[in-house]
């Protein structure tokens, strides 16, 4: 099962989320982003990877994503010994042809259920290791489909793989309509959503509800870049300050600290994978210590800032 690679973990905060499924696959609290790195994708996972992330999210997405290039990244940090797979947790993602560009990982005259098998088995060669079972700890639809019909068409397939080559699905992109659909009427649940975090949506509150209700695990993404007043705000520049820590970690911790929540981290300086990490469990070790007072006012301020009562 994949463990974070951030020592010992004292934290609650930093320690690794269980997700609902036969395989009880744990995921890290920062989990590694790779879109759009492009040529520089192998070295950045690599870096992410020596530098203690040990969650990873990609796609089978050529348009934006490099999971040819994901996978190097890992099984070149396997074979330097930095880290053995089932200590990782993988995710990647079924996307629709409105998503992708003139690549595709399937045949795009195929019918639907044929472009799922064909894009997992591409996935499953680009991560297989030699010598070990070949599987994903995660695979998402990126979003949901034109119909529910179809949604539920391509969960179906990604069913079929389930809980051994696939160890957990899940939907990125989604409304709360359709995924309280997927809960009702599909076998295997969904682990996992993964939706922007901005003010545009309202911070996903009433979603992110729903899924901590049924042991969902919210993956937030754009939750650096597209709250820039929310990163400045005083509840984070007083955690920076009284922990010790980085203006992002602090903004980091107090997201995750909305609970049933993981971030998807894309930072390509290997200073800030290490200061984010690290960070997240200084504030955490802080939070359980001498700062448990100013750590629940400025967690109850930076609710109020999301309109989270």
């Amino acid at each position: 099962m994949a463990q974070v690679g951030i020592g010992s973990q004292a934290s609650r905060l930093a320690k690794d989320l269980t997700l609902t499924g036969q395989s009880a696959t744990t995921i890290p609290k920062l989990v590694y982003g790779t879109a759009w790195k492009k040529e520089r994708t192998a070295d950045l996972v690599y870096g992410a990877l020596k530098a203690g992330f040990r969650g990873i999210d990609t796609a089978a997405q050529p348009k934006h994503y490099d999971e040819l290039g994901v996978a190097t990244g890992v099984k070149r940090a396997i074979a330097d010994g930095i880290i053995k797979r089932r200590d990782l947790f993988i995710q990647t993602k079924f996307t629709a042809p409105g998503g992708q560009n003139h690549i595709t990982p399937y045949d795009l005259q195929a019918p639907l259920e044929d472009k799922v098998h064909q894009s997992i088995r591409s996935s499953l060669k680009n991560f297989a290791i030699e010598g070990q079972d070949s599987y994903l700890d995660s695979v998402v639809l990126h979003s949901p489909m034109d119909t529910i019909q179809d949604t539920m068409t391509v969960w179906k397939a990604l069913e079929s793989y389930h809980p051994h080559t696939i160890r957990n699905i899940g939907i990125s992109n989604t409304t709360l309509s359709v995924l309280e659909a997927l809960y009702t009427n599909m076998t295997i649940k969904p682990s996992v959503v993964q939706n922007r975090f901005h003010d545009g949506t309202a911070y996903e509150i009433k979603l992110r509800a729903y899924c901590r209700d049924k042991n969902i695990v919210f993956q937030s993404f754009w939750t650096l870049s597209a709250n820039p007043a929310l990163v400045k705000s005083e509840p984070v520049k007083r955690v920076a300050q009284e922990a010790g820590v980085g203006i992002a970690a602090a903004y980091y911790a107090l997201v995750i600290g909305l609970e049933g929540l993981v971030i998807l981290d894309g930072t390509t300086k290997e200073t800030h994978m290490r200061e984010d990490l690290e960070g997240l469990e200084k504030v955490g070790a802080w939070s359980e210590g001498a700062g448990a007072s100013p750590w629940a006012s400025s967690l109850d301020a930076f609710k109020r800032l999301i309109r989270e009562e």
